[in-house]
């Protein structure tokens, strides 16, 4: 009999990408959505196959009912206080209530557990909800992927293929930074949601590439010689970042203001997935720096 996986935030780009994985995988999935989400996304949820279920998620006998007879909730979901922390406390304690026994919260980031507070606003949430969820009587297993891999595109300092430049910060030059693609992510998220035995915290990354290596890299898909520019201490990063957002009050209701993504810049200087669990899964066929690097434009 096919495992009963739950997801929410199943509408959004990384939790479309696991429940395309999990139904590969051979799992009955349940997707369940916002009282108003987009009809197009529910209908390609449905033609990928998962059984989509609208609910209130603030109505806890409606999460509590589709939570029945599920192996594990995956959380996708994606926002700020009222999201990571309210609504997946909801999720989780519906979880809990229908006897489900594992729960997979939205984590999906650099290690946030060591990472001080303040350093990172969307981090801070998720320590925020694990404060809950660690006392609570479900196996919760985080999946730590480093970045999104996708942010190689973004143009930020950290590679900015237009001016054919990397940027790193402090003394970091050969740091290895983790970066996992979504489909990467996804396929190993709903490994771990299938297998009935894995550990509170997993580590992964489709490649950990360093600035000087990333140089090398871009040099070879672009046929052009790329710059290593050394753009400041961590300090005076860290310090620009808060005073940017002690600046900038209104990107507290925003998810991605811009504050947040130098702080995720800032971030991936500051800590490394290790050891890495990447083998656990072996049919995962990770990307590599190269394969991503020369999709960017």
């Amino acid at each position: 009999m096919n495992q009963i996986i739950l997801v929410a935030g199943g509408t959004g780009n990384l939790g479309g990408r696991i429940i395309k994985a999990l139904i590969k995988r051979g799992a009955e999935v349940r997707a369940i959505v916002r009282n108003g989400s987009e009809p197009e996304k529910i209908a390609k949820l449905t033609e990928l196959g998962a059984k989509v279920i609208t609910v209130d998620l603030s109505n806890a006998e409606d999460l509590k009912q589709a939570c029945q007879g599920v192996s594990c909730v995956v959380s996708a979901l994606a926002g700020l206080h009222d999201v990571i922390v309210d609504s997946q406390i909801k999720l989780l304690d519906a979880a809990i209530s229908a006897g489900v026994p594992r729960f997979i919260p939205s984590d999906y980031s650099s290690d946030f557990t060591k990472l001080p507070a303040g350093e990172n606003r969307n981090f801070d949430l998720r320590k925020e909800f694990h404060q809950y969820l660690d006392k609570s009587p479900i196996a919760a297993t985080s999946i730590l992927n480093g970045a999104f891999a996708d942010i190689l595109s973004y143009g930020t300092p950290l590679y900015n293929v237009k001016n054919y430049s990397v940027g790193y910060w402090g003394d970091k030059s050969d740091w290895k930074i983790d970066f996992t693609t979504m489909d990467d992510t996804a396929d190993y998220t709903a490994a771990a949601a299938i297998d009935p035995s894995t550990p509170k915290i997993l580590r992964i990354a489709s490649f950990q590439i360093s600035p000087n290596e990333l140089v090398a890299a871009g040099a070879e898909v672009k046929k052009q010689e790329f710059k290593l520019i050394q753009m400041g201490s961590m300090e005076d990063f860290s310090a620009s970042n808060k005073q940017e957002r002690s600046a900038n009050p209104e990107g507290e209701k925003e998810l991605y203001p811009s504050w947040q993504g130098k702080q995720y810049l800032h971030s991936m200087f500051g800590v490394q997935n290790q050891p890495l669990d990447n083998d656990r899964y072996p049919d995962v066929r990770w990307m590599s720096a190269i394969d991503v690097l020369s999709k960017i434009s």
